[in-house]
């Protein structure tokens, strides 16, 4: 692979994939693919198993195949580099930890939150696939509880995922996330009766915040309404069932 950094590669071969702007160690490495393949084509990562073109396109980026989840809207952390030495396929989850070098961790998205850690050692980083449920579950809290280091130690990137202005909810999504933490009702905004539009992102911030995780970076990025960029399962239509793959790994 080549040293030059991974957004000056992505641009040069015509991709307008997404590389984290955090202060990760350099041996730290991540990236947001967007439904946009090479040559002007299409890459969905949510049919792995029909489209071969779109996972070679993604192979060549990577030391190796990544762990790929079996994602349930959960809480469920699993240990990468358990399931890359074993080779037996994850249990499922929506997380994975990896400390071993080239062990990649990856999540599926397409309006979800895909949050990415590490720590600034670069000693261990994960991947997390925070929807709405799993975001009130506490998959943020078990990602880095398994990550077995010091909160405030660790930095956040919070991926592309459906936005503040498009996030229609009902009461029970808002009741889920207030019933631990009454002040998550400020990241709900009233919209029409029994309605409300949800910020993802800042639910995460708030959650990461409560247990000592201050240095979260990313967010900001609509799956929903860039529909030239990203697939959105809410935005629905023929590529409804398309989905983007966020992933990290150590060097």
């Amino acid at each position: 692979m080549s040293d030059a950094p991974l957004a000056v590669r992505f641009a040069a071969s015509g991709l307008d994939w997404i590389v984290p702007d955090w202060p990760a160690p350099p041996n730290v490495h991540a990236f947001s693919t967007t439904k946009n393949g090479e040559g002007g084509g299409t890459l969905d990562l949510g049919r792995r198993n029909a489209d071969i073109v779109s996972v070679q396109q993604l192979l060549r980026w990577l030391p190796r195949e990544p762990v790929w989840l079996d994602q349930v809207h959960g809480r469920a952390i699993i240990d990468a580099d358990d399931v890359a030495r074993s080779g037996v396929a994850p249990s499922p989850a929506d997380g994975a930890v990896a400390r071993t070098t080239n062990i990649v961790c990856a999540v599926l998205s397409a309006d979800c939150l895909p949050v990415l850690l590490t720590d600034r050692d670069g000693s261990v980083v994960a991947a997390v696939h925070a929807g709405w449920r799993g975001l009130a579950a506490g998959v943020l809290e078990a990602a880095v509880a398994m990550m077995r280091v010091e909160p405030s130690s660790l930095l956040a990137w919070l991926g592309p995922a459906i936005g503040p202005n498009a996030f229609e909810v009902g009461n029970d999504v808002r009741a889920a996330h207030c019933a631990g933490d009454p002040g998550a009702a400020a990241c709900f905004l009233a919209y029409r009766t029994g309605k409300w539009l949800a910020d993802l992102s800042a639910l995460a911030r708030r959650r990461l915040a409560r247990i000592g995780l201050a240095s979260v970076h990313g967010g900001g990025r609509c799956t929903f309404t860039e529909r030239e960029v990203f697939y959105s399962y809410r935005r629905g239509g023929e590529q409804a069932n398309g989905r983007m793959a966020t992933l990290i790994w150590r060097a």
